[in-house]
């Protein structure tokens, strides 16, 4: 019997894969997204006790490339990009509504090139990436250095907790 009987917040997780290239390459690419997502959600300082719905997108880079540029004026493809679904300040949804966490949409070229580049594993690499992006949903940043230590140390437990070492471990500056 535990000291607090209330059950962990539930998490919906909806992954879309419109780039074929995850699927061929990764056949648990959306088992591994539910997972990294509902490690990240219970671990990364979930904001409502209630339920709550994020959803992934497993895209390309031509579309993170779009996205970038209309979002961050940036014309490049990058790894990962959040959406969140609410502002802080609004106000939460009603008794029983799922709270809406956002998007989060990785890019199939841009991720497999770092996994490759780093030595790590494809899936290793996406349940990082999960995890980095839920945690922006979440209220995280890496802007100032002492967030991004902190935030990083995060991803860090959370991926210990999956069975998956430091992604940042011999790596150049991460931010």
């Amino acid at each position: 019997m535990t000291d607090d009987p209330s059950p962990a917040p539930r998490l919906d997780v909806d992954v879309a894969v419109p780039c074929a290239d995850w699927l061929a390459a990764l056949a648990t690419a959306e088992a591994l997204c539910r997972t990294a997502a509902a490690a990240a959600f219970q671990e990364g300082g979930a904001f409502a006790p209630g339920p709550a719905e994020v959803s992934l997108v497993l895209a390309d880079d031509a579309t993170l490339q779009d996205l970038n540029r209309t979002y961050r004026n940036q014309d490049k493809p990058t790894n990962v990009l959040s959406f969140p679904g609410r502002q802080a300040d609004e106000a939460a949804p009603p008794p029983g509504q799922p709270l809406l966490l956002g998007d989060v949409v990785i890019a199939f070229g841009t991720a497999a090139a770092e996994a490759h580049r780093d030595g790590k594993a494809l899936a290793d690499h996406l349940s990082h990436l999960v995890v980095h992006g839920m945690l922006h949903l979440l209220g995280h940043d890496h802007e100032a250095t002492a967030d991004a230590e902190k935030m990083e140390a995060l991803e860090r437990r959370i991926l210990s907790g999956l069975g998956i070492g430091d992604p940042y471990a011999d790596q150049p500056e991460s931010r």
